[in-house]
């Protein structure tokens, strides 16, 4: 037993203390004045609610002089109670050993003795505490004010009120979370318990300690017992008539009745819930009644006048009942820290999933979408386990997740992972975000099994021009399918103002590095303000990176002083171009800087996709917020004149990136047509960059479905292009082992691979694609056979999942599922997601399931020492089928240049076509003895490598003659969006 305890129940042996000022802590509590106003001197603005919160650990000095005694059984029961709290909670902390609880208490008024014993009590158990100190005038406003901010703070366990009774309204106590409502005085826990569902809700202390005290200090059996609870009010009367009924017991609780005198003569044993009377003589009471006083605001702890000093036959006095109470509260929140921790476990989750009820046939995907009514964000959030604070809402059915839940979920093990890939694709594309789609409807909706898909946030370029959105298709969609295709929560947006900032500051410094002498130009990078000159931070990090190991700008030498100012940029060296979300052909190649304002300065440049954007691939490829500061201060956008690399850190503007890309970090929370959970964060292209969602969005999506779930990933277009990127580059940024890829093949596909006609969109598809045509599919299925074969180079199983259109065949669907098998995938299994949901894909479902209980073999095909022309050509042979690489003169010297700047040891990504094996778009099937053309090669140090350029690839999709844009409109009436697909 610690010093504590022994220490509280001496206090409580002495006489109450004489009127004068309030007891004092050492460290006393700091009441905020009335209206919000500051603390101190009752000026300036309020402190954060943390900075009241102090864990108190000082000793009371108290008034009291010696005296009185306590009976060795109350001592005894608290002695219990504590010994038995702490043996709880050092178990809990065996398994969590950074896990201690914290009970906040609001107090309105200045009773020290009370805050004491809490302190006392709870450090004796191990347990930290909190006052939020308040005036004793403070309104019922202010109160809930408090009770809701602690509500929704994670690192408080527990909340006791220690008010004025005037102040205990309905508002006020329901207004605590019932989870952290460790004196049992909300109308939910009060339900419970009068329910008789004691152990799933949280007990008065009082009302247990007046039971405790009446079993084990005075040993009275209160089986028949008559019963008078005078003066109890409230949650407390409540809570008393309940326990002292199941113990048998007959209870009346007045003291203004006609029969009270005739009660009080009946009654074995009284309990006063407040001060007696003066009109009631003592009289009243029979000699040998017992009597129990609890007679102060029980959770103010204001003491109240108390019982006269007569001879019952057991007096128990408001101190005892006070200090058991206190006791007693310390339990409830240890068993509230066990529950806590007990959620934050994996668990199966309670998702209310939403029906479907497909139609035939089967309506247009806007039209589905709007049919369905999502849950609000903030339902399914705490469905799957996230916490109030580890989400910030967009509307009702997006939110951004905080990344603070990887912290929180550190020890939970992770759940399976899953990659969705595909054969080599049609323009039309196969259905991977749809199987993705359909597939955790399967696991969630129909196997009650843990599961989140996690996909692309798509370019407004495509959505507005040939492909249209990809937010999934018939039944198997992410909803709203209108927000998911347009702006989301800004993350592009952001990605594109981030990526010209540092075009901009590319262009501006070379200008005036141009039209400035050293001087000049030193003298306007480190200004002098208010007679103050000052290196900023980042100038002070390019100072230490070239060496100059100064902090005062007027102690550099003039060579010095040229060093710092000066990046000497070479223009033709420049490789950071603007970026747009928009498909615009005519912004491949342009000329910037043709104002008079820019004193002749203009070169050749251009605009890609915003998506393209290397801020995009770090986007995608980080793991922390500070892991993306500094992955953004690597971005190399030129070389200088000696051929040294240019980065966002010289140039001083990484800070003002990572500021804008702050919220960027945080995925996206949005579900699909059957209410599971979906994260949408990034969207690189596959063939310009390594067209995967985030490894962020992925790892807190594998710690929230717990160790028996699944995480359905998608990588763009085939398994050559974006699944090899996410094995070769993901999986090595992340760190994570894919369990299981499902490769999505369509018998359209197939046969266009078997040599079928050519599909173009917007073209209807000719009558081989409409009619049966085994020879074409079975052509056609050496595709599929080279897909899967490289998947096995990573040593990953395959399921193969035909999607299956409404124009297949049941002998084409045997077909392609026989030699899918044959192929060495583990299982082939037909879907039918798009025309019914979930239930469509329940096969697909359970074939994944088992592939995944598999041992996982996964290796890299490649290790990232091997020279860069080495590693190119092992993805050139190996994945594509050539039979050797070709460098132009201008990518043999890249390589040599960035080799040369170390960085050759980055992995590669490949940006290739997407539409064949090889460099031709036209060559179908599995093309053979091909030399792959390698016409320049980048390099993307920020986000992690080096990427090729295989023969002519545009980063600047355009628009064709009709685009989607013709057929997408708002009607002005209902603010509803036509027309996107």
């Amino acid at each position: 037993m610690g010093t504590r305890l022994p220490l509280v129940l001496r206090q409580l042996r002495r006489p109450p203390h004489p009127p004068g000022p309030p007891l004092r802590l050492r460290v006393p509590c700091r009441a905020s004045s009335g209206g919000g106003g500051g603390g101190g001197g009752g000026s300036g603005s309020r402190e954060d609610l943390l900075g009241q919160r102090r864990l108190l650990d000082g000793q009371a000095r108290s008034s009291r002089s010696p005296g009185g005694r306590t009976p060795a059984a109350r001592d005894s029961i608290v002695r219990e109670v504590i010994q038995n709290s702490k043996e709880v909670l050092s178990l809990l902390q065996e398994k969590n050993p950074a896990f201690k609880p914290v009970l906040a208490i609001i107090q309105a008024g200045d009773d020290n003795l009370m805050q004491e014993i809490n302190q006392n009590l709870a450090e004796e158990t191990g347990l930290n505490i909190t006052h939020i100190c308040l005036p004793p005038d403070s309104s019922e406003a202010e109160i809930i004010d408090e009770i809701l901010k602690i509500n929704e703070d994670t690192r408080v366990h527990g909340l006791a009120l220690q008010i004025s009774e005037n102040l205990f309204s309905n508002k006020v106590l329901n207004a605590l979370k019932p989870e952290k409502d460790v004196d049992g005085v909300t109308d939910i826990n009060l339900g419970k318990l009068v329910r008789g569902d004691a152990h799933e809700c949280f007990v008065s202390p009082v009302a247990k300690a007046v039971i405790e005290l009446l079993e084990k200090s005075v040993g009275v059996n209160l089986d028949g017992k008559k019963i008078l609870v005078v003066g109890a009010y409230g949650s407390l009367e409540a809570a008393l008539q309940c326990l002292f009924q199941r113990k048998g017991s007959m209870t009346m609780s007045q003291w203004k009745t006609s029969q009270l005198q005739r009660k009080l003569h009946e009654a074995d044993i009284v309990v006063l819930g407040s001060p007696k009377p003066e009109e009631i003589p003592l009289t009243w009471m029979q000699p040998g009644t017992t009597v129990l006083n609890c007679s102060h605001d029980f959770l103010s702890g204001k003491v109240g006048c108390g019982s006269p000093r007569i001879h019952f036959g057991g007096l128990i006095e408001e101190d005892d009942v006070s200090l058991l109470a206190a006791a007693l509260r310390i339990q409830n929140m240890v068993s509230s820290g066990r529950r806590w921790l007990r959620e934050q476990q994996h668990r199966r989750w309670r998702l209310h999933c939403l029906k479907l009820q497909p139609l035939s046939p089967v309506p247009s995907d806007i039209e589905i979408s709007r049919g369905q009514t999502p849950k609000a964000v903030d339902v399914l959030a705490k469905e799957i386990g996230l916490l109030a604070d580890e989400i910030e809402i967009y509307g009702k059915s997006k939110a951004k997740v905080r990344l603070s839940v990887l912290e929180r979920l550190k020890n939970q093990a992770d759940g399976k992972y899953v990659l969705v890939a595909g054969i080599t694709p049609t323009p039309l594309g196969e259905g991977k975000s749809t199987v993705t789609i359909g597939l955790v409807q399967a696991l969630t909706a129909h196997l009650n099994v843990n599961s989140f898909a996690c996909l692309r946030q798509p370019s407004q370029g495509p959505t507005f021009g040939v492909k249209g959105g990809a937010a999934g298709g018939g039944y198997a969609q992410v909803i709203p399918m209108e927000e998911f295709n347009l702006h989301l929560t800004g993350d592009i947006h952001a990605i594109t103002a981030a990526n010209n900032l540092l075009a901009a500051a590319i262009d501006t410094r070379i200008l005036h590095e141009n039209t400035q002498t050293d001087k000049a130009l030193y003298n306007r990078l480190v200004p002098l303000v208010n007679g103050v000159r000052e290196f900023s931070e980042i100038q002070l990090a390019r100072l230490k990176k070239l060496g100059i190991n100064k902090t005062d700008p007027s102690t550099l030498t003039e060579e010095e002083v040229s060093k710092f100012a000066r990046l000497d940029i070479n223009p033709s060296t420049i490789t950071w171009q603007r970026v747009l979300d928009t498909n615009d052909r005519f912004l491949r190649k342009i000329t910037i800087g043709q104002g008079n304002t820019e004193k002749g300065y203009s070169r050749q440049a251009q605009f890609d996709i915003a998506v393209a954007s290397e801020i995009m691939a770090v986007l995608a490829l980080t793991d922390s917020l500070a892991d993306m500061k500094a992955r953004l201060g690597r971005m190399v956008v030129a070389s200088d004149k000696s051929g040294q690399p240019v980065t966002a850190d010289d140039l001083g503007v990484t800070g003002a990136l990572t500021v804008l890309m702050k919220d960027a970090i945080k995925p996206n929370l949005m579900q699909t047509l059957e209410g599971t959970p979906v994260f949408v964060h990034a969207g690189p292209f596959a063939n310009i960059a390594h067209g995967n969602s985030s490894v962020l969005a992925d790892k807190i999506a594998l710690k929230l479905v717990g160790e028996e779930g699944f995480v359905v990933t998608e990588a763009g277009f085939g398994a050559d292009i974006g699944m090899e990127k996410f094995f070769n580059i993901k999986c090595r940024a992340s760190g994570l082992v894919p369990n299981v890829v499902v490769l999505v093949a369509t018998v359209r596909a197939l046969k266009m691979h078997g040599g079928g006609p050519s599909v173009t969109a917007g073209v209807p598809l000719k009558k081989e694609y409409t009619e049966e045509n085994i020879q074409l599919v079975a052509d056609g299925c050496c595709n599929l056979q080279k897909q899967i074969q490289i998947a096995q180079l990573f040593g990953v199983p395959v399921v193969v999942a035909l999607n299956v259109f409404k124009t297949d065949t049941r002998a084409e669907v045997d077909l392609v599922c026989e030699l899918a098998k044959r192929a060495g995938a583990f299982d082939a299994v037909p879907c039918y997601h798009w025309s019914v949901g979930g239930k469509g894909s329940v096969d697909l479902a359970r074939a994944v399931r088992e592939a995944a209980s598999k041992r996982s073999r996964f290796q890299f095909l490649y290790d990232v020492q091997l020279p860069v022309v080495d590693k190119i050509r092992t993805i050139a042979q190996a994945v594509y089928g050539a039979k050797d690489i070709e460098l132009s003169p201008e990518a043999q010297a890249k390589i040599d240049r960035y080799t040369q700047q170390g960085f050759g040891n980055l992995p590669i990504c490949m940006a290739k076509t997407h539409l064949s094996l090889s460099h031709q778009p036209d060559r179908k099937g599995v093309p053979r003895d091909f030399i792959l053309p390698i016409s320049d090669v980048r390099a993307s140090i920020g986000a992690g490598f080096i990427y090729p350029l295989v023969g002519t690839m545009s980063t600047m999709p355009g628009l064709p003659t009709r685009p989607c844009f013709y057929d997408i409109d708002l009607d002005t009436k209902t603010e509803q969006v036509k027309g996107l697909f």
